[in-house]
């Protein structure tokens, strides 16, 4: 943001930071405009480069709840003493992109602000995207001496994203100014379309897995869920698709390069956050490794990535990711997370569950494989292993037997007490082996050379990795119980 100089500008741009409102006669003239131009009943109002809060404290008077932003410690410190009493809200930030997280408000308020900023008509798409449906912006600008902005084209730019804009001139009024100017002064009021039927924000989820481990991400200087740990996201954006949005939100907040044949869908979930909007979260797994090695390439919103067990998540999680994951390790699709208004944002350990899965379509799909083993802690050694690195997660522990999940679906090694003597051979008659899908080429020739190290034999090396038939890039192997495993790497990467 460019700084400026205020006391060398206040007496040709009236920019001083208390807007010159220490006048009874000004503050009583921006009182009547502000009673125009703001809402007849009491609203969220977003005043942005609020200098001391004087617009702010003239609002906040006005019966409206107002949140006041200056990049200024100093100014907000005096803003926040001025608006004592009130409730307002002083946050210290950058006003073209205000740390107000997901909030929206009724009215974005700004008195020469817009100006100083490099690019208006991007602020200007930001700021729209922090109103309700029916919002309004209420813009004080002019041309100084030629500096500023021309009304003509702050009202080319707002067209695309409101409305209507009205246009007041404001020159002529000398109340406001205490003494009459000649320059170009003006307001614009933006209103945006009232709701015609429901719409939700769609967001996008990452749940990056390296093993039975989760990538998360530590909230900071969003003004939302800061200093609780969330998995990487992002809003999708107008004219994306979900896996498109995934794909940027992964490279801009953690710096990995995925494809889309990276990503999966792992979890739908419709969300509404304590006193909020619904909105609807598309949750993505990728494997690590996929895109290169994640870092945080965004230190003014996250203030640290850190690797967590999936069967050991942290407790100061924002609530919404954590019941995504949590649903995701139970093998949920759908869900709806509907959170009351008195609600914390942050995950309550041992408090009501505001998570609701809904049923999906299963019927003949496989629900659960279930292996007899001779020797079941060298079973759980070799099978652990493999079914860790295929995205498995521990589900079942008792003492005869394990179980590991994915999704829906899970595998189980059980040494029975009724298990028959004898060995295991595939080429009788029953089961012959179990089919994997592997992540692609890269992870199936990884796994295969590390397989030895837990018990698991190549089979057919001299056809390796075309055992299967020309095409089918693929590994068998072979367990020290005689179980055997096919690998398939997927068919888009031949």
């Amino acid at each position: 943001m460019t700084t400026i100089d205020w006391d060398a500008t206040a007496d040709s741009f009236d920019l001083e930071p208390d807007h010159g409102l220490l006048d009874p006669a000004v503050r009583a003239a921006w009182a009547g405009r502000l009673t125009d131009w703001l809402p007849g009943k009491p609203s969220r109002v977003l005043d942005l480069g609020c200098g001391t809060g004087s617009l702010s404290l003239l609002a906040a008077e006005q019966g409206h709840q107002v949140t006041a932003v200056d990049l200024s410690p100093r100014m907000a410190a005096l803003a926040g003493t001025k608006l004592a009493g009130t409730g307002a809200e002083v946050l210290v930030g950058e006003a073209g992109r205000p740390p107000v997280g997901e909030r929206t408000f009724d009215v974005v308020l700004a008195r020469h602000v817009l100006w100083l900023l490099p690019d208006p008509e991007e602020t200007l798409r930001h700021w729209s995207s922090l109103l309700r449906p029916g919002g309004r912006l209420v813009l004080v600008e002019g041309v100084w001496s030629g500096s500023g902005l021309p009304a003509s084209r702050l009202i080319t730019a707002l067209a695309p994203l409101t409305e209507r804009v009205h246009h007041e001139r404001l020159s002529a009024d000398p109340a406001l100014w205490g003494r009459a100017v000649d320059d170009e002064r003006y307001a614009l009021i933006a209103r945006t379309a009232e709701p015609r039927r429901h719409t939700e924000v769609v967001d996008v989820h990452l749940i990056l897995r390296r093993g039975e481990e989760v990538l998360l991400a530590r909230r900071a200087g969003t003004g939302y869920a800061d200093g609780l740990l969330n998995g990487p996201s992002g809003h999708v954006e107008s004219g994306e698709d979900v896996r498109t949005a995934m794909i940027r939100e992964a490279f801009e907040e953690i710096g990995v390069r995925l494809a889309p044949d990276d990503l999966r869908v792992a979890l739908v979930m419709q969300h509404r956050g304590p006193a909020g909007q619904p909105r609807i979260g598309w949750f993505f797994e990728a494997e690590y490794g996929a895109g290169g090695e994640p870092y945080n390439r965004e230190p003014h919103k996250c203030s640290g990535l850190s690797w967590h067990p999936l069967s050991a998540l942290p407790d100061d999680m924002v609530a919404y990711c954590r019941a995504a994951i949590d649903a995701y390790r139970a093998g949920e699709r759908f869900v709806i997370h509907w959170h009351k208004n008195d609600d914390p944002i942050a995950h309550t350990p041992n408090g009501p569950t505001r998570a609701t899965p809904l049923p999906a379509t299963t019927t003949g799909g496989v629900h659960h494989i279930e292996l007899w083993v001779p020797d079941l802690r060298a079973a759980e050694a070799g099978w652990g292993w493999l079914l860790g690195e295929l995205g498995y997660i521990p589900d079942q522990r008792w003492e005869h037997g394990r179980g590991f999940r994915r999704a829906d679906a899970y595998v189980v090694i059980e040494q029975s007490p009724d298990l028959r003597a004898g060995d295991h051979d595939r080429r009788n008659p029953g089961l012959n082996h179990l089919a994997f899908h592997a992540p692609d080429r890269a992870a199936l020739d990884a796994l295969v050379n590390r397989a030895p190290e837990h018990g698991w034999t190549l089979l057919y090396g001299d056809r390796h990795p075309y055992a299967g038939g020309e095409g089918h890039y693929a590994a068998y192997l072979e367990d020290a119980a005689g179980y055997e495993v096919e690998l398939v790497a997927p068919d888009r990467a031949r």
